[in-house]
């Protein structure tokens, strides 16, 4: 995707300070950091950490950009494909600080707490005085990456101040207006407003951008139907946004510019401007089936992000399905298209990191076509290839518990369980297992009590157990274990898993709420 404002606009101080992205800082180097040459990291996994970056920024006066990831995320692993690898990228990387956090170093959860970050990837760009930015959108393509990160730079002004002015009326820049368009509001967290409040904000925006940004207009109002509760709140003047839609699909630029939005809304896009099936719902599949099919064969797409448009055709041909329906009929054509490109994938793909951000993508896609064989097989195929098998495993189970294959799925979730790696990884995926064995073998009470056992002892050695992912992990183990127990008939295990939580939450440190958050886990109500 392209931004029109060209770089020779923005002021000689940015577009310095642009010439290296991503820079070094004096850091101790880490083992699970973005293997990419030429691009110097730094790991941060404690407060000290990160207060030497930021001093680091302040003394070389450059800006900081953190990325918070981990080893299996699918984006993650698609940022360092196709972007931490970039020849231009690399060439850039001596004008920041670039700091890294991994998921599962020590501290992490705890950082991740204090800058507000849970989904993976999530990137925040911060000044030299230490100042957020702006958070950058994992969605959108590599170069679009870049420009977006020099639109944050070319005012200087972090995001906050410009969607308050914003709010209240007064003048913004185009560049401004696209710091806006392109921030990453699905990992925004509350920090800029509550998550109920995005939906009519970005139509809000919409509306005022029009007059000087048509393009970053059209982009905030994709976003705000496509975040539009599933298509439940009525939009007035449907038929004319039906309209708009379509010229912006008959558009090859326009389109292409808006690919991200388009092909990760389709579903919802489409749900908001045409919420029953019928003749224009009908008009509307058949304008973005087109436009899709373009961005399949669009090659300076990477191959995600194709694979993505090919999803969105089939999320579209399901729409007036139910979301269980196994074995949905799908046009013959869309099919094929389905089991090649997941075929070429994995035919193709050599990249390690490729391979982790598509090949579990195109499992779910044939999946979601009826082609569970085809899902299983792809699925197997890629353990070997996997730095991260454990995360195809889950995806193993999942297939075979939609398909009632409940010993399988039991295997499957505990080998992926067994085989997961990193303190924050292995609450997430061992609060998985539990959750699966109480839905799938709730009889089992010794394998139930056994593995949250194991996982309670685990977060006993993690000083990071009781903040953001690795508390929700536990949270979701406490809640499954006392729903499991509703009736009482399981007390005895609890009663033990609770006096083994007595001897671990006084241990834990109490800054945070984290004994707090030690002690509820099984002291919910019954039901």
């Amino acid at each position: 995707m392209t931004l029109n404002k060209p770089l020779s606009s923005l002021s000689r101080a940015s577009c310095l300070a642009l010439a290296a992205l991503f820079g070094a800082a004096a850091l101790p180097a880490h083992a699970n950091l973005p293997q990419t040459p030429g691009v110097a990291w730094a790991q941060a996994s404690a407060d000290a950490d990160i207060e030497r970056a930021f001093a680091q920024a302040r003394s070389d006066n450059k800006p900081l950009l953190l990325y918070w990831g981990a080893k299996w995320c699918p984006p993650c692993n698609q940022l360092k494909a196709t972007l931490f690898n970039r020849q231009d990228f690399i060439e850039q990387s001596r004008a920041f600080v670039a700091v890294h956090i991994d998921g599962d170093s020590p501290g992490a959860q705890k950082l991740g707490n204090r800058f507000k970050v849970r989904g993976y990837p999530t990137m925040i760009l911060f000044s030299a005085d230490g100042q957020e930015l702006t958070r950058l959108p994992g969605e959108i393509d590599a170069p679009q990456v870049l420009k977006v990160m020099q639109l944050g730079l070319a005012g200087g002004r972090p995001v906050k101040t410009v969607l308050a002015d914003a709010r209240a009326g007064k003048k913004l820049s185009v560049n401004e207006w696209r710091l806006l368009g392109f921030y990453s509001w699905e990992t925004d967290q509350g920090q800029l407003l509550p998550a109920a409040e995005v939906t009519p904000l970005l139509a809000q925006l919409a509306t005022q951008a029009q007059a000087v940004d048509p393009e970053t207009a059209t982009r905030l109002w994709l976003k705000s139907l496509s975040a539009n509760d599933d298509g439940k709140n009525e939009l007035k003047d449907q038929t004319a946004q039906r309209a708009r839609l379509a010229k912006v699909l008959a558009s090859p630029a326009e389109s292409r510019a808006l690919a991200d939005v388009l092909s990760n809304g389709a579903a919802d896009i489409v749900k908001s401007l045409s919420p029953q099936a019928g003749a224009e719902r009908a008009t509307l599949l058949g304008q973005f089936d087109s436009s899709l099919k373009r961005f399949e064969a669009d090659t300076s797409l990477s191959r995600a992000d194709r694979l993505q448009a090919l999803q969105a055709r089939v999320d579209l041909a399901r729409l007036d399905l139910p979301k269980t329906e196994l074995y949905p009929k799908l046009n013959a054509g869309l099919v094929k298209d389905v089991k090649e490109q997941a075929a070429r994938a994995d035919r193709e793909i050599s990249d390690g990191y490729e391979r982790q951000a598509v090949i579990s993508s195109a499992a779910h896609l044939l999946g979601q076509a009826g082609q569970w064989q085809d899902s299983d097989a792809l699925l197997k195929a890629g353990l070997a290839k996997s730095h991260s098998p454990y995360y195809l495993m889950s995806g193993l189970a999942s297939n075979a518990k939609k398909l009632g294959k409940k010993d399988e799925a039991l295997r499957w979730s505990e080998e992926a369980f067994n085989k997961s790696e990193g303190p924050a990884t292995r609450l997430q995926w061992g609060a998985n297992y539990v959750s699966t064995l109480i839905e799938l073998n709730p009889q089992d009470s010794a394998r139930i009590e056994k593995t949250a056992a194991q996982l309670f002892s685990e977060a006993a050695q993690d000083k990071g157990a009781f903040y953001e992912r690795s508390a929700r992990s536990l949270q979701k183990v406490g809640t499954s274990l006392t729903q499991w127990n509703a009736k009482g008939q399981y007390e005895p295990s609890l009663k033990r898993l609770r006096s083994q939580l007595d001897g671990i939450c006084p241990k834990v440190d109490a800054a945070d709420k984290q004994r707090a958050t030690c002690e509820a886990l099984l002291t919910a109500k019954k039901g």
